[in-house]
């Protein structure tokens, strides 16, 4: 580490989505950034003062996706390819910039495609943006 220069944490607001040939540029959240490593309990015998975890399968998360409603539908139109049964899945990147806007950090899923799809809430009682979310089952997460 350079003398003087302090390793101060990136802020979580900067970051875009790039998915196979469809525009995301404007999404306002993502979640489901979460690997999980199942254990298994292993009792040796003789050994009275812990007990051995073995790593199984890793889990990951949907990966979920919020954005204001907008004339891009691409995110609806993947969806409908999925439930016709003719989809294609599509690999993708989840970029963390830092504030000057360059790249810091960046998660790459594998195959993704979507599994859920939640409209906006409609109240006319309301000014708020409209949101659409759609979740994102994929085949791994690795930073790139």
């Amino acid at each position: 580490m350079t003398t003087g220069t302090k390793p101060y944490p990136y802020t979580s607001f900067r970051f875009r989505i790039e998915i196979g040939g469809i525009t995301v540029a404007q999404v306002t959240e993502v979640t489901g950034l979460m690997l999980e490593t199942e254990t298994e309990s292993y009792e040796e015998g003789g050994v009275n003062d812990f007990v051995h975890l073995l790593p199984k399968r890793t889990k990951y998360q949907h990966i979920t996706l919020k954005r204001g409603i907008s004339d891009l539908d691409d995110m609806w139109k993947w969806y409908q390819e999925v439930v016709s049964g003719k989809f294609k899945k599509k690999n993708g990147t989840i970029v963390l910039q830092d504030v000057t806007g360059k790249d810091k950090w960046c998660w790459n899923f594998e195959q993704a495609y979507p599994v859920k799809w939640t409209g906006p809430e409609l109240r006319a009682d309301s000014n708020t943006v409209a949101f659409e979310t759609i979740e994102l089952a994929h085949h791994g997460i690795k930073k790139g």
